[in-house]
């Protein structure tokens, strides 16, 4: 049986994102990012269009590697001015009712107790439709900026992530029992002391020795996004991903992380099939074949080659203004981000790609595909690669907001369920149902489920 395809759409809380230069674009909207009403009208299109989740995007930094400085980003609005996140959560809720939202935090920078509680208030108030992009961040100027000389080592920080997510494990998952809540107004008890519990956590990087400050939320541990695909950032996901996002410019390096992640999976004990992956693209359509060619065309003349490459080298920490335009670049490994050139040297080993064919590359949705033509051809194009690659669905980057997200939910959704490969509805209940049809709650199974914590009556909090 053929899959159902999943979207998601990738934004971020700034200006242009994943297509640098095409804020510059005529119909483009992304300069209201400050506006509720920019959000809002954003959501209700993408719940029209049955989307899993808007993918929100972040970052603590700014990309200052292109000539040594912050000067270029400024310039082309490459991810700044950037504003938080987490407060698009609320104002998107009150505006839907079943659109998830994955948000994208960074733990290095962010202690555990505060960031659950955090989440688990974002849980409340939408209901059960919050996830978290697990990262540990890329940019040294984000580490400048919260104290460090520069951020700790690729390694290092998955070390520190493991850590974090048995803390944040045990304040969701085992701090506060179900029934810990009772509202008991006759008696004057609102919750039940003996049912909530001190983590006691005392571990090399956190202390956290009470308890979590918010009552279990719907799913009480959000639905867990990560993104890393370095060997290290695999294992990672092994342990904790129940759903992961992956860039690459061809089939071949988006087939190759999907099977190494699933290997990982079932390596450490885990379904990995279950295990949702979704690669990055932009879609580019329109009512003919010709509209969205012609689209094509008119959204390249508006790549900024500049701009580009301020984000390519933040993403690589490779300066490439000094290098020309026409010199071929190759995987360098350093601790910014590994998988960005690989992508590219490992797409086709048979092709060297110059500098200035990156650039292009990137300009136009980052480093996923960009897959033109009218519905039909696209969704020919959406299947092929769901059943060349075993990927699950799309993270789908935009152009111009918010027309590339409005043309996939008016062209490409209804030609996906003609085809029987896109659902026609939601289910009702939390993110994590909607996605795996299986309640609210991590698995059993899970890593986070596992984790314990000391309950002994020395360290209860019930009355004497």
């Amino acid at each position: 049986m053929s899959k159902t395809i999943r979207f998601n759409a990738f934004q971020m809380n700034t200006v242009g994102h994943q297509s640098p230069g095409l804020w510059t674009h005529p119909r483009d909207q992304s300069h209201r990012y400050t506006d509720p009403a920019h959000w809002t009208e954003l959501a209700r299109l993408l719940e029209a269009g049955l989307f899993d989740a808007i993918f929100l995007a972040d970052v603590l930094g700014v990309y200052d590697v292109y000539q040594g400085g912050v000067a270029a980003a400024l310039k082309h609005g490459v991810q700044v001015p950037l504003n938080d996140p987490l407060a698009l959560v609320p104002i998107m809720a009150q505006a839907t009712t079943h659109l998830g939202f994955g948000v994208t935090c960074a733990l290095t920078y962010e202690h555990p107790y505060t960031f659950a509680r955090r989440i688990s208030t974002l849980d409340h108030l939408s209901k059960g439709r919050i996830g978290w992009n697990i990262v540990t961040g890329y940019l040294d100027s984000a580490a400048r900026n919260l104290g460090l000389n520069q951020q700790l080592g690729h390694d290092e920080r998955y070390d520190l992530a493991d850590e974090y997510l048995d803390v944040v494990y045990k304040l969701w998952e085992k701090s506060w029992d179900d029934d810990a809540v009772v509202k008991d107004k006759a008696r004057g008890i609102y919750t039940d002391p003996a049912k909530v519990h001190p983590i006691n956590h005392h571990g090399r990087h956190y202390q956290v020795p009470g308890i979590h400050l918010c009552e279990p939320s719907p799913q009480r541990t959000p639905l867990l996004y990560q993104a890393g695909t370095s060997p290290r950032g695999t294992r990672f996901a092994a342990r904790h991903a129940e759903a992961t996002f992956v860039s690459g410019p061809s089939k071949t390096v988006v087939k190759r992380y999907a099977d190494d992640l699933r290997a990982a999976v079932a390596q450490a004990g885990r379904d990995g099939d279950a295990l949702i992956i979704y690669a990055q693209a932009l879609i580019i359509t329109g009512e003919t074949e010709a509209q969205a060619r012609a689209k094509y065309a008119d959204y390249r003349s508006h790549i900024d080659i500049e701009a580009a490459l301020a984000l390519l080298s933040g993403w690589t920490g490779v300066d490439f203004s000094r290098y020309p335009l026409d010199a071929t670049i190759d995987y360098i490994d350093l601790d910014a981000g590994r998988s960005a050139l690989a992508s590219f040297s490992q797409a086709d080993p048979s092709r060297k790609w110059t500098v200035r064919e990156a650039a292009e590359y990137i300009g136009l949705g980052g480093r996923g595909p960009v897959i033109v033509g009218d519905a039909s051809q696209v969704a020919d194009q959406l299947e092929s690669w769901i059943d060349d690659t075993g990927i699950d669905g799309f993270n789908l980057a935009f152009a111009v907001a918010h027309d590339s997200m409005a043309d996939v939910v008016s062209h490409i959704v209804p030609e996906l369920q003609r085809r029987g490969r896109y659902r026609h509805n939601y289910e009702d209940g939390s993110l994590r149902h909607k996605v795996f049809g299986q309640g609210p709650r991590l698995p059993a199974s899970h890593a986070g489920r596992q984790v314990s914590i000391d309950i002994a009556p020395s360290t209860t909090l019930a009355a004497a």
